[in-house]
């Protein structure tokens, strides 16, 4: 006698293919796009050089997204390949972020249904228009699902937090350094310390641009951005050196010329020592490489 098959109801599979998936989204580092006024600024957990989360789909859209690499860079590629086949068939204005996002949606959602193993992915797509009002931001999960998001995301890894934080943070028309502040300051608030140059990935749909307006934000450009994000340290030498006035203070009330002399003694009291540590030039990896790097690999980023 044949053993009977187990029988799983439909809504216990997709719940539990859903939180396979969710668990290994999770797994990946945050990603936030933010919309300000030079363009779209995207900013990534990365330590990697070559497994970009980052990347160019057209003109003046770009690719996002974090889970499992081996499984985002096929959808990565098979949208380039989408996106130039119909600029080619019809006309590049008809190559659009809406219709891309909408095509990853069918595609994911094709795979969450029909195969066993749903795919570990979120991805964002992003388009910059030729005013603010019209950039385009799109999300699409793992289940195909699509959603619009105005102004800024964030997704993967702590989403929640991070996009809590950035939402406190984020104003419209924000300078690219007021919108890099803010993108890492709501990286950060998971509790994952201050970022370097090296952990980061970051990229922007530069408005300004004709054409192709992909261009990634690396080296010096990044230290400097780094750098103007990171509160001054002037403050607190500033106090220290008030206090150390004060101390001195009580010594020149005295109705001498020992006192008067203390008080006009300049080398005995500095008005502030500044530490030169913040002050040196901005240093990191020469620019090089292709806009649409690629690698090989398959553990969440």
């Amino acid at each position: 006698m044949a053993p009977m098959p187990y029988y799983v109801s439909p809504e216990q599979m997709m719940k539990d293919r859903a939180d396979y998936a969710r668990k290994g989204i999770a797994r990946g580092k945050s990603i936030v796009s933010v919309e300000c006024e030079p363009g779209i600024l995207i900013v990534a957990e990365n330590p990697s050089e070559t497994l970009h989360k980052i990347s160019e789909i057209y003109d003046r859209i770009a690719f996002a997204a974090v889970g499992r690499y081996n499984e985002y860079e096929n959808l990565r590629k098979a949208g380039v390949t989408y996106a130039d086949i119909t600029g080619y068939q019809f006309d590049r204005h008809d190559v659009t972020a809406r219709g891309i996002a909408n095509w990853y949606a069918q595609t994911l959602g094709t795979i969450f249904t029909d195969q066993l193993k749903p795919f570990e992915v979120e991805i964002v797509v992003a388009e910059v228009g030729a005013t603010p009002a019209d950039d385009q931001i799109y999300r699409i999960t793992f289940d195909g699902s699509v959603t619009d998001e105005p102004g800024f995301v964030a997704f993967g890894g702590q989403a929640d937090q991070v996009s809590a934080a950035l939402k406190e943070r984020y104003a419209d028309n924000m300078s690219l350094s007021e919108a890099f502040a803010a993108a890492l300051a709501a990286l950060s608030a998971p509790g994952n310390g201050e970022y370097t140059a090296a952990q980061l990935e970051v990229a922007i749909l530069e408005r300004a641009r004709d054409h192709r307006t992909f261009r990634r934000i690396r080296g010096a450009r990044l230290e400097q951005l780094l750098s103007e994000s990171r509160p001054a340290p002037a403050a607190e030498d500033a106090g220290d050196a008030e206090d150390s006035g004060s101390g001195a203070a009580p010594g020149s009330s005295g109705s001498g010329p020992a006192s008067s002399s203390a008080g006009s003694s300049g080398p005995a009291a500095p008005s502030g020592s500044a530490g030169p540590a913040d002050s040196d030039p901005p240093t990191g990896p020469a620019p090089g490489g292709s806009d649409r790097g690629s690698g090989l690999g398959g553990s969440p980023l």
